[in-house]
């Protein structure tokens, strides 16, 4: 423990975004630039070393949380960056993605706002990075096994990663035309710049993974062939499934899934487009679902110079403290305010849509909505709240329902699925198809970043285990674990 009083002499501070007339005419990362490495001693000096580091038990990962930010404190950056990378693939996607489920388990966060846990972790990755700490780990030997990972997203990447380090032959497919899963064409840019994603790319590269973009399994190649094919199969393909809003005037031109919606933004930032085929420029844009999707839909929008921004939400707005029924060290539901939110909009909680109206032409022109409320544990409308605003485009951010089954790859496989329509696995993340495992939300349903990476790193170990009868990977997570919530 560096700094036995970290904790009583600083209090939290976090990293500094830029300000929002600024960052709204561009695409960047919204924070400053520079702005954590001045404080970020302090911060990691808040650190308690407490003896049960309630954060491993909120991160799947298990990340060394109280050791590297005492190397961090000491400004040990290559120790620190060591620790980090022990546990966690790709710490620079998590720090800037990840809503940190590690600082709701501080025990810190008890009685004083919790240890800055994320904004230590992109400090020592971005740290690492510009020493030139991180570099390829290729293997020191060749197994002769070949491994096929269906999916580049977090799981994808970080299964790939493990087996290829391990000596196995991994190629990584991929149905985009660039490497990264909805990490590429999910988040927006100014929430991660995409360079953060092309040097991890370049890294495995070098360490010897083969990755073929735009080859979808199940459409190009036969799901079968493919396993003929290699001695082991990951899939990580994701849950990629929409979930729609089944509502009169859904049909109307104008309205779109989130995942049509933000690719397009990507891909005009990437250099594809020169304008986005679906935009919000001096538009009344309604986004549909409070969650972290429905927010970068809002930021978007700020960019693309929408006339204006509501965000709707069928539940109730959440408090700003925890509630009683979740206590200390679970996950609260908490008031969030993102750095979309700070730059505009309009945010309504307990509504409900209840039809879409257009014009002559067929464009959606409003959303008719209606207040409401839980009622014996259902959620039953208000009569008489009815009321109708603009709508010129619509984004349905409502979450996803599982994974891709029109593609063919499921049935091809002959996999089974669980109760809730995901790919069902065992103890190992083995399907029900021998030498075929599954990773990520395909298997776990929608899920954060860190849950990805973990699984990715689990599912690696069984498939190291099912080629060579043993391993020596760590498997953070079972496929039963579930969050710290209740």
């Amino acid at each position: 423990m560096a700094d036995p009083k970290g904790f009583l002499t600083h209090e939290r501070e976090v990293a500094k975004t830029r300000p929002v007339e600024e960052r709204v005419k561009d695409w960047n990362e919204v924070y400053q630039p520079g702005s954590l490495l001045p404080i970020i001693s302090k911060q990691a000096s808040r650190c308690m070393d407490c003896g049960i580091p309630f954060c491993h038990n909120g991160c799947p990962l298990g990340n060394l949380i109280p050791e590297w930010n005492d190397y961090a404190y000491r400004e040990d950056w290559s120790a620190a960056s060591e620790r980090l990378h022990a546990t966690n693939n790709f710490p620079e996607f998590t720090g800037r993605l990840c809503p940190a489920p590690c600082e709701s388990a501080c025990v810190l966060g008890i009685n004083q706002p919790a240890v800055t846990i994320k904004n230590v972790e992109v400090s020592i990755i971005d740290k690492a990075w510009d020493k030139g700490d991180v570099t390829p780990q290729p293997p020191e030997r060749l197994s002769g096994k070949t491994v096929a990972v269906i999916g580049s997203g977090p799981a994808g990447l970080a299964a790939a990663q493990q087996l290829t380090r391990a000596g196995h032959t991994v190629a990584v497919y991929e149905r985009a035309d660039r490497i990264g899963g909805l990490l590429r064409y999910g988040i927006p840019e100014f929430k991660m710049e995409k360079r953060h994603i092309n040097r991890r790319i370049e890294q495995m590269r070098a360490e010897g993974t083969k990755f073929r973009t735009e080859v979808e399994i199940g459409r190009d190649i036969d799901a079968k062939k493919l396993r003929k094919r290699y001695d082991a199969v990951v899939i990580a393909a994701g849950a990629t499934t929409s979930r729609d809003l089944p509502v009169p005037g859904r049909d109307l031109k104008g309205i779109h899934f989130a995942m049509e919606y933000l690719p397009l933004a990507n891909k005009v930032q990437e250099g594809d487009l020169t304008v986005a085929p679906i935009t919000a420029e001096g538009k009344h844009v309604v986004v549909i679902g409070g969650g972290d999707t429905g927010a970068d839909c809002v930021g978007t929008a700020h960019r693309q110079g929408a006339a204006s921004v509501t965000q709707l939400e069928i539940m109730p707005k959440p408090g700003e403290e925890r509630n009683a029924n979740q206590p200390w060290p679970t996950f609260p539901m908490l008031y969030k305010v993102t750095s979309a939110h700070e730059e505009g909009g309009e945010r309504v909680y307990s509504v409900s849509t209840t039809r879409f109206e257009g014009d002559e032409d067929g464009n959606v022109q409003a959303l008719h909505l209606i207040e409401v409320e839980f009622k014996d544990g259902k959620l039953e409308q208000k009569p008489g709240t009815e009321r109708v605003i603009p709508a010129q485009l619509v984004t349905l951010a409502m979450g996803f329902t599982g994974t891709d089954q029109d593609n063919g790859l499921v049935e091809q496989f002959g996999l089974e699925l669980d109760a809730r329509g995901n790919i069902a696995r065992d103890a190992d993340f083995a399907t029900n198809v021998p030498g075929v495992y599954v990773a990520g939300d395909a298997g776990r349903g929608q899920s954060l970043i860190v849950w990805a990476i973990a699984e990715g790193r689990s599912a690696a170990r069984g498939v190291d285990r099912f080629l060579t009868g043993a391993s020596a990977l760590p498997a953070p997570i079972k496929p039963t674990d579930r969050a710290l919530t209740v």
